[in-house]
């Protein structure tokens, strides 16, 4: 299944508390529930004014309608083509 890059960008991201991250997470969660197993949130990470979310769905438009139903920005959705890590310099 297709994994996706999704890039939000949330000015302050990098400030919101616990509680605020918990709450996103919550909100995000509730929606996956609803959308059913095709979509997974898989991790993100918080930076300064934008967060970055790792999603494995079946397509686009779901990743789309998660962030509608959650009321999430979505400003760029990128299909990841290859993952690499230092295994990857082996021969």
């Amino acid at each position: 299944m297709p994994k996706y890059m999704i890039e939000r960008e949330i000015p302050g991201a990098g400030k919101l508390t616990s509680d605020e991250l918990r709450g996103i997470s919550q909100t995000s969660c509730g929606v996956l529930q609803k959308l059913g197993p095709q979509i997974q949130w898989v991790e993100s990470y918080v930076t300064a004014d934008k967060v970055y979310c790792v999603y494995v769905a079946p397509s686009r438009d779901l990743i789309e309608e998660h962030a509608r139903q959650g009321g999430f920005p979505a400003n760029k959705i990128s299909e990841v083509a290859r993952v690499i890590d230092p295994t990857t310099a082996e021969g």
